[in-house]
């Protein structure tokens, strides 16, 4: 079975979140059970800054008006680049100009750091319509060939018109789709002249811009065109599939999701335990497992000379560890620091954001600098030692369709202290006061209080003497991609037979 993963991220050369991580690992264990799978992202330069050879095909992508339409957007070609990944998954990175100029050049280019720049710009809808569109006409050429893909997976917003744009074609009925939904919240939403400049890049006419197609509250939606027309649409949790079909947590495609009359499907990310791994991790001060987890007391006492802090191994050091915006609930944390900092803990704040959000942690640390640090967003592998050293993870969320923070956590010995809602229901089983059964602590609202009375608990944890039995039954938790990619496949297999 031939596989095509169409997306925006993959880890490690273009990440802004959990996207890229869970293509990447999707596609290498998809890989392993014996499926080929290539993934398509726009051709940034980031790719080949990593160290990913690229060849460029020398015949180019024609991109034609649509049957029934009358132009075929600002973009009449598109350029292909072949690559593979360290793990033997294939890549395809798309190219297209206009103007003259690469509409992917520059972007994921504001820092190494920091690829957030895909999402922003007043063209990002007419960037990501023509991948759409360069995706579909590659699909057609491969149907014509006599070797078409037998399923397209779309992740999120970015590639989801993929499934929209294949309807205008007899010849791909032969490939299925399914699309994922990250996070619901984002939908790629244009309005007024930016919808009119996205429209015509998807090389749509205004027919398309009606309540039954892509118009939404006046605008046009991305998202909404994926799930009016893809053959299958999943979700990264089990209780995240359920969230989606409220209003609140459908983020107004609540009523798209129902008119589907099949329920999203629920499966859970996992993590890739060539990357995320202390026994076999190459940028951590010292490497540890279950059996033996005393080397984690080395990368606290590292990070804690890195970062100026008082040397001092009881100690407990805390991390938020993500973007700092109000869907992780980072005004939380801001607001409960200088509560959290009364008592004889650390707290690294290693990620960046809203800067408003930031001014108010980098005020609550400041008072503290022998042991409380705002990091900023910070290197892949920086994110790897503070996991290393840390005892606990912070994640006040508001929502949280899955999460991989809370579960490199655990894989590092670091018990995650979560909202109860989304994909943290999923991964963490909140703990009794003896410890004997849980493997983090849920609390029920994202509210200072609540994350207060989490942080107690947690404190009263470290000091319990099953503390060090509960780390290494955490470490031992089996949170690997393989038993998602099974399902995956069982999907797969299941719209392709039909």
């Amino acid at each position: 079975m031939e596989i095509l993963f169409v997306t925006s991220e993959l880890a490690p050369p273009v990440k802004v979140g959990g996207l890229g991580d869970a293509v990447f690992g999707l596609s290498r264990t998809l890989k392993n059970l014996g499926y080929k799978v290539t993934v398509a992202l726009p051709r940034y330069e980031a790719i080949e800054r990593s160290g990913i050879l690229l060849a460029r095909r020398l015949t180019p992508l024609p991109l034609p008006a649509h049957p029934g339409e009358t132009a075929a957007g600002p973009a009449t070609e598109a350029t292909l680049y072949d690559g593979r990944l360290g793990s033997g998954v294939d890549i395809l990175a798309i190219d297209a100009t206009v103007g003259g100029k690469s509409l992917y050049s520059g972007a994921a280019d504001a820092s190494p750091h920091d690829p957030g720049s895909i999402y922003e710009g007043a063209d990002v809808g007419e960037r990501f319509a023509v991948f759409c569109r360069a995706v579909v006409e590659l699909c057609r050429r491969q149907a014509k060939s006599g070797q078409p893909y037998d399923v397209v997976h779309l992740h999120d917003w970015s590639a989801s018109m993929v499934a929209y744009l294949m309807r205008l074609y007899p010849e791909l009925e032969i490939t299925r789709s399914v699309l994922t939904i990250h996070n619901a919240a984002h939908q790629g939403q244009f309005e007024g002249e930016a919808a009119k400049r996205a429209l015509a890049a998807l090389g749509l006419g205004e027919g398309h811009f009606v309540p039954s197609r892509l118009e939404f509250y006046g605008g046009i939606n991305f998202l909404k065109g994926g799930l009016l027309e893809a053959d299958t649409v999943t979700t990264v949790s089990e209780t995240y599939a359920r969230e989606i079909l409220t209003t609140e947590g459908g983020h107004r495609l609540d009523g798209v999701l129902k008119s589907r009359g099949t329920p999203p499907a629920g499966i859970l990310n996992g993590v890739d335990y060539s990357t995320w791994n202390p026994a076999t991790d190459s940028v951590i001060t010292a490497r540890y497992d279950a059996d033996e987890p005393s080397n984690k007391g080395r990368c606290k006492s590292a990070i804690a000379a890195e970062l100026g802090f008082e040397i001092a191994p009881e100690r407990p050091l805390f991390l938020s560890l993500g973007r700092v915006v109000h869907q992780k609930g980072s005004d939380v944390l801001a607001a409960a620091l200088p509560k959290i900092l009364k008592n004889d803990v650390a707290f690294v704040v290693a990620g960046s954001g809203d800067p408003a959000i930031e001014r108010a942690l980098a005020s609550a640390v400041e008072r503290y600098p022998e042991r409380a640090k705002l990091l900023g967003r910070v290197p892949e592998a920086m994110a790897h030692q503070l996991l290393a050293a840390a005892d606990f993870v912070v994640l006040p969320s508001r929502y949280e369709p899955c999460g991989l923070v809370q579960m490199h956590a655990q894989r590092y010995g670091a018990l995650p202290i979560a909202t109860r809602t989304g994909g943290f229901i999923d991964t963490i089983v909140d703990l009794d006061s003896q410890l004997e059964t849980g493997t983090g602590f849920l609390f029920p609202k994202p509210t200072e209080e609540d994350l207060l009375g989490a942080i107690g608990r947690a404190l009263a944890a470290y000091v319990h003497p099953r503390f060090g039995a509960l780390r290494r039954r955490v470490m031992r938790l089996d949170l690997g991609w393989e038993r998602a990619a099974r399902r995956y496949a069982q999907i797969y297999k299941h719209i392709s037979a039909g």
